[in-house]
């Protein structure tokens, strides 16, 4: 039986950690910013105070989103496999898990695909860099 080799580049991990961030930045900024807010009741100022906070725990998780999609695709991915992985577990884990808690939390559909939309395309990026940058 062979044992798992899990081989992480930390480096390709902190850089799409600040992927991730960026492209939050402007999925919940210019892109969608104004859309979600509606849909998700926050006003503008909401949450100013915890700034700091909420950004520093929204890195560290993106850090360990990384770091567990590293160890997933294992050290013989590539461009295509990552990116793939990346989109299949967007889709197939966290939007769908996402889909359940706002079914019955009764979020709005459009709420929904802009939350999941993110998830899913940020997988797919982070997915595919690490599967290249092996």
């Amino acid at each position: 039986m062979e044992s798992a080799q899990i081989q992480i580049n930390y480096l390709a991990v902190v850089v799409v950690t600040i992927i991730a961030f960026i492209l939050g930045g402007l999925w919940y900024g210019p892109l969608f910013g104004k859309a979600w807010m509606k849909e998700s009741g926050v006003k503008e100022g909401d949450g100013k105070d915890k700034m700091v906070r909420t950004f520093g725990l929204s890195i560290l998780l993106n850090l360990i989103i990384a770091l567990n999609l590293s160890a997933f695709l294992g050290t013989k991915a590539d461009l295509q496999f990552g990116f793939f992985a990346g989109l299949a577990a967007g889709i197939g884990w966290v939007s769908a898990s996402l889909g359940i808690i706002y079914l019955f939390s009764q979020k709005s559909l459009k709420l929904f695909l802009i939350d999941a939309g993110y998830q899913t395309v940020i997988y797919a990026i982070m997915g595919a860099i690490l599967g290249a940058w092996k």
